[in-house]
């Protein structure tokens, strides 16, 4: 007998931020569908990225800051605990990594929750073990990604941490290698670093944060040098053994630690997905959308596999779009334009549009200017940990913003005025008019326009 196949007007593949969101509009708009997840509703964010890293941040920051106290207003003793960080990540973020009150929010709009691996099997079709789901209006993909863990000698095998595995962790370590550079990478680097571990960056690029302005990366690197990591860029690791320890070689060194956190990037099997079924690339890395996510005929994507960036914010922007489309609604298209950014260091580290490299390489005239946090009054005034500056990119033919970095305290907040005026193509010369508040860190922005708005 052949399998009976479940029909319903759309099937989600991946029930990852834009995942369950698309899910639950379409659900809310009356329609029938089926979220298919093998892991945890919800996806990377809540349970192993933004949230419990962020719960790291926070109490990491607070220990900077109390010792920054004999700077600025007597003295203070520090004794870090990660008791309360794991128990907090553990109870209070992922209630034990279960996601419970996630399914139960997505079934509140109507949807069905199908747990296990989903693949396209023929148009209009997605297969989940021996079940067989028929979609009559849309397939989502939402796969998210994975690790990235590179071919390196040796690394097979041995007990090496992503982030999966060392948000959960309840001890921290005496020394942790990082290998990669990037937001990821730094942000556990200078975590484990404040509570005590003896922690070293390497990075095969020939500097942190590789995606970033060069000026950002000398900030951050400078940063993570005086808080007493060992940072090494431009630096390939060839070999990894493990004998109870971890043994890291490079060209000209060898490292050893009792962990490893590899952190260099995620990935996606298009393959698994079953994407050429319905006409797409297998092996590509990520899937070609329009601006209204639509892949293929009947099939629409959203979330890091897009290519747009893994961001949990960029996902939930695509999903609105996806969702709006499906149910036949007039939609802007996407624009990415002024996509936001934030790598919560101290100083955090928030991007916006272009760099200066990728400007000048799309772009006829490029003008640059940059203003130093430690030289506003603001910077002044906040003393130690002030390090940051605000870089802005614009389009010298046009007369507006077409990127911007923001460095330092609050790094994330700034980079939201910045975001705007990307966003709605403000000209300088109307921005250079604005009053900032005094004395905010915002009012970095300002000597860096009127550097800009100069004939």
């Amino acid at each position: 007998m052949g399998q009976v196949a479940d029909e319903v007007d759309v099937v989600v593949i991946g029930m990852g931020p834009g995942g369950e969101d698309v899910a639950a509009r379409l659900g809310r708009a009356g329609l029938s569908v089926i979220g298919v997840e093998s892991r945890l509703v919800g996806g990377e964010c809540p349970y192993y990225a933004c949230i419990p890293t962020k719960i790291m941040v926070r109490a990491a920051d607070a220990l900077a800051e109390a010792r920054r106290v004999g700077e600025l207003a007597g003295s203070s003793t520090v004794r870090p605990d990660w008791s309360p960080v794991a128990a907090r990540i553990r109870d209070e973020a992922t209630t034990g990594w279960n996601d419970e009150i996630a399914v139960r929010r997505f079934e509140g709009t109507g949807g069905r929750l199908v747990r296990g691996v989903g693949r396209i099997t023929a148009p209009g079709e997605v297969t989940v073990g021996e079940q067989v789901l028929r979609a009559r209006r849309a397939i989502v993909l939402n796969p998210g990604t994975e690790p990235a863990v590179p071919p390196i000698e040796g690394l097979a095998g041995t007990p090496f941490w992503t982030n999966r595995e060392v948000v959960s962790i309840e001890k921290l370590p005496e020394s942790l290698v990082v290998l990669g550079g990037g937001p990821v990478g730094l942000e556990f680097a200078q975590v484990f670093a404040r509570f005590g571990s003896e922690v070293t960056v390497i990075e095969a690029q020939p500097q942190l944060l590789p995606l970033s302005e060069p000026e950002a990366a000398e900030v951050i690197t400078d940063r993570l040098l005086a808080e007493g990591l060992r940072v090494r860029v431009g630096s390939a690791v060839q070999r990894v053994s493990h004998d109870g320890r971890f043994q890291i070689s490079t060209e000209g060194e060898q490292f050893e630690a009792d962990h490893l956190l590899v952190a260099t990037g995620r990935r996606t099997d298009l393959g698994a997905l079953g994407v050429a079924a319905v006409g797409l690339d297998d092996t590509a890395r990520t899937i070609s959308v329009d601006g209204r996510m639509r892949a293929t005929d009947g099939v629409w994507a959203v979330g890091d596999v897009t290519g747009h960036g893994a961001f949990t914010h960029t996902s939930v922007y695509q999903s609105r779009i996806a969702a709006a489309d499906i149910l036949g609604e007039q939609v802007t298209p996407a624009d990415y334009r002024a996509m936001p950014s934030v790598t919560f260091t101290d100083p955090e580290v928030a991007t916006v549009g272009l760099t200066e490299t990728r400007a000048v390489a799309e772009l006829d005239r490029v003008r640059t200017a940059i203003s130093r946090l430690p030289e506003s009054t603001r910077g002044f005034i906040h003393k130690v940990g002030n390090e940051g500056l605000v870089k802005l990119v614009a389009d010298g033919d046009r007369g507006v913003l077409v990127g911007a970095t923001a460095v330092g305290p609050s790094g994330g907040e700034i980079i939201g005025a910045l975001a705007v005026a990307v966003h709605a193509e403000v000209p300088i010369s109307r921005l250079s008019e604005m009053i900032f508040a005094y004395p905010t860190f915002h009012r970095a922005i300002e000597p860096a326009l009127d550097e800009l708005a100069a004939p």
